[in-house]
């Protein structure tokens, strides 16, 4: 089933052209990797994706509707993202992963939260540890986490395993796994790893801010 539908997106800043004629369908359920050279236009159009970014031409549906029909905070529930370096707030791994709960004016599901740091590797003790604290991969586990509190129909994860060790790095993806596998969330992945690019499911290449492959 058709979740993401672009057709002919582009995207013009000035008189300088990053996006040209898209057209991508994305299934639900499905993990896109998406790769390319720097400037390429990876990032804008996964910005466009996940309304951080208007396009300047074509249409984008999300479940068979235009996302311009869509409230922009509660299409951003629907479809989340994840930049490249964990951006976490307040003091504590508390404040972050009750975050998602608060905007949607719910209770807090502390139970929940332990169990899903406990599955990161990480104790029920660290629930109100300082995010100073953590160590990078710990900070990207708890920034993950934090998107998928409460599930999205949609994870966009631009170049999460940037700057972490290999250890670090097959954790991170192991997570995305079980979300994508076990949890049924669809993926769009932006990566430079060579490794990633050669285990991708469905690999979308860009160059010159068109698509050159995996598009259908």
């Amino acid at each position: 089933m058709s979740l993401l539908e672009l057709k002919g997106v582009g995207y013009r800043a000035g008189e300088t052209t990053i996006l040209e004629d898209i057209d991508l369908t994305i299934n639900a359920g499905e993990w896109v990797t998406i790769a390319g050279p720097s400037g390429s236009g990876k990032s804008t159009l996964v910005r466009i994706i996940a309304s951080l970014l208007s396009r300047t031409s074509g249409e984008l549906n999300f479940a068979g509707k235009s996302i311009d029909t869509y409230d922009p905070v509660a299409y951003r529930r629907r479809v989340s993202y994840s930049f490249q370096q964990p951006t976490l707030f307040g003091e504590t791994v508390r404040d972050n992963l009750s975050f998602p709960y608060q905007i949607r004016q719910l209770p807090f599901d502390e139970q929940r939260a332990v169990a899903a740091l406990d599955y990161v590797g990480l104790a029920a003790g660290d629930l109100d540890k300082a995010v100073i604290d953590l160590s990078g991969g710990q900070r990207q586990r708890v920034a993950l986490l934090r998107n998928v509190m409460i599930y999205p129909e949609v994870l966009i994860l631009d170049e999460v395993t940037a700057g972490l060790d290999a250890e670090n790095k097959a954790f991170v993806w192991s997570m995305i796994r079980h979300f994508n596998g076990d949890d049924g969330i669809t993926i769009i992945a932006i990566t430079h790893d060579q490794s990633e690019i050669d285990a991708a499911t469905r690999l979308l290449s860009l160059a010159d801010g068109r698509v050159t492959g995996g598009a259908r």
